[in-house]
């Protein structure tokens, strides 16, 4: 009961302050209301997780933004663009993200990368992207300093969100001029992926030069030379050295290559107090790896946790989110390798990114896609969760590759069961089309703020997207709740979700007429109730089991007005 008390205290103070808001901006200005449920009703199966690359979002420091000589010519959105650590920072202080209702931040690798450039076939490209690592100890200076990743995860729990950091177990960066190849007890180099069964997929190199850590070896293996001679002119060996021995008395483990970047990893942890890991190249790596590794996550989760009281924002785990190329919910728990069915859910991952929602959007109605996700994460994945996106940095694919469908885009993806994944620019319909590139970097461009900031359809794109996010973050039943529909011409669902002492009820309507509505709420909301649309702003009371909301727009989001 005190949950609700205190909600409804707050609820109250800002109605009160707010009375004079635009009805348009009467979400995006009650940054306090979306704090206090981002902190007590979150729940990581209706997450709204913001995924950045971390050098294309925002550059707060342009003194970092060229290192080890990385100046060579480039293939066109193949370097390093100056985004930062500095300036995702900027935007969590000045209310980016809580406007957009994220409740959690995912960024690619910042761990220290490879210092030379390499061509795969789409022109010389650097290690701007994060997963082609160099040296797992080291914050690499392009994206900041350890001071910075500290100061980002203190800002983003200050403001409700959490802070995902990107695991890369299964290689190293390719080997350059600059960057020597890992000893041949630690990787492999000569045997390519065919990905015609798991043997295939797993015990081999994903793609030409980029080394395959042998994460199935239990023997033990000394560090890399070029790790030992690194450490030593930057003077911190002999601190390396003692706390390796720490993990490895501690844990009993083997000193072999994959307990090591476990190490490494989980230090990020213990040291700063992350809130989860999405997880690379899942499928590529034993399935036993993952539940290793998710042993020691837990234990260094629970060591901050201990050591820091006041930093704790819930009682939720350590979040891990796996990327298995190509799986999608319809599989439940398993992915098909062709010869061998894989559960990485099984003491391992909360939840899966899904590569099937982009199809399924595209191809039901809004009842039938909701209803799907609901009987799956109600039944096969109960108890686990997925994680649905239309946009993303690897997905040559997209739901809406030509910027088209901004407004479906927002609709479908915030407002589906299951955790939500909104990719930098979905937001703002960065262009996913850029002349002169190859490959996925057409899909990595720069953040289009300029656009943001002076382009009339880009800040009402913004605004229906700031809308839903904060209806989302306030509301887990909208992404972990049971979904009913109430009529289906015109279109009202309601969601449902209970945990313990607390209840979470709204009612969504979309594509109705625009103008007035009687809207049917008896099976959620009681006679004499005082509703909120959280859409137009509109308030109205309940009467004869239906309320009326008279508003310009075509979408209702009805929650209760404490």
């Amino acid at each position: 009961m005190k949950h609700f008390t205190y909600i409804l205290v707050i609820s109250l103070m800002l109605l009160n302050c707010n009375d004079t808001v635009k009805k348009n901006s009467d979400i995006a200005s009650q940054n306090e209301v979306n704090q206090i449920s981002q902190s007590q009703a979150f729940v990581w199966e209706g997450a709204n997780i913001y995924f950045l690359l971390t050098d294309r979002f925002n550059n707060g420091d342009t003194t970092n933004d060229v290192n080890f000589n990385r100046d060579s010519e480039t293939g066109k959105l193949r370097g390093f663009e100056g985004g930062d650590l500095r300036g995702i920072i900027q935007k969590i202080e000045e209310g980016y993200f809580n406007k957009l209702g994220i409740n959690a931040i995912w960024m690619t690798p910042i761990v220290e990368q490879i210092h030379g450039a390499t061509n795969e076939g789409t022109g010389n490209t650097y290690a701007y992207h994060g997963y082609w690592t160099k040296d797992w100890t080291a914050i690499d200076p392009n994206f900041g300093t350890v001071e910075d990743l500290k100061e980002l995860v203190d800002a983003a729990h200050k403001n409700g969100i959490r802070i995902l950091l990107d695991a890369v177990i299964n290689h190293t960066g390719p080997v350059t001029d600059k960057d020597p190849v890992w000893p041949k007890e630690w990787v492999r180099n000569d045997i390519a992926c065919k990905y015609e069964d798991y043997n295939s997929t797993v015990t081999c190199t994903l793609v030409q030069n980029l080394p395959d850590i042998r994460t199935e070896s239990n023997e033990d293996v000394e560090l890399p030379p070029q790790l030992v001679e690194k450490w030593k002119a930057e003077g911190r060996y002999d601190q390396e050295v003692a706390e390796l021995d720490a993990f490895f008395e501690r844990t009993g483990h083997p000193r072999a290559p994959r307990f090591y970047i476990m190490k490494w990893l989980t230090d990020y942890i213990t040291k700063y107090g992350i809130d989860g890991y999405r997880v690379d190249t899942v499928k590529h790596t034993e399935e036993y790896v993952w539940q290793e590794f998710k042993v020691e996550c837990d234990y260094a989760f629970a060591e901050f946790k201990k050591n820091n009281p006041d930093k704790v924002l819930d009682d939720n785990d350590f979040y891990m989110v796996g990327e298995v190329y190509n799986y999608g919910v319809s599989g439940g728990q398993f992915f098909d390798f062709g010869d061998r069915k894989v559960n990485y859910f099984e003491d391992a991952f909360q939840s899966l990114i899904n590569f099937e929602f982009k199809w399924d959007a595209q191809r039901m109605t809004y009842e039938v896609l909701y209803k799907k996700y609901h009987n799956i994460l109600t039944t096969d994945l109960k108890d686990f969760g997925t994680l649905n996106y239309l946009t993303s940095h690897d997905d040559g694919q997209p739901f809406d590759a030509e910027r088209n469908k901004a407004f479906e885009t927002a609709t479908k993806l915030l407002l589906s069961p299951g955790a939500s994944q909104m990719y930098y620019g979905d937001e703002s319909a960065r262009s996913l089309i850029i002349e002169g590139t190859e490959g996925d970097a057409t899909l990595r461009s720069f953040m289009n703020w300029d656009e943001i900031q002076n382009d009339e359809k880009t800040a009402e794109i913004l605004t229906h997207w700031q809308k839903l996010g904060q209806f989302r973050a306030k509301h887990p039943a909208l992404g972990a709740g049971i979904h009913q529909m109430i009529t289906q011409q015109p279109y009202y669902f309601y969601r449902s979700y209970t945990k313990g002492d607390y209840q979470d009820l709204v009612v969504v309507g979309i594509d109705v007429h625009k103008g007035g509505k009687l809207i049917d709420v008896s099976k959620v909301f009681q006679d004499g109730d005082q509703l909120h649309d959280a859409y137009s702003g509109e308030r109205a009371t309940v009467k004869n089991g239906s309320v009326s909301i008279d508003s310009e727009f075509d979408i209702v989001l009805l929650e209760k007005d404490f």
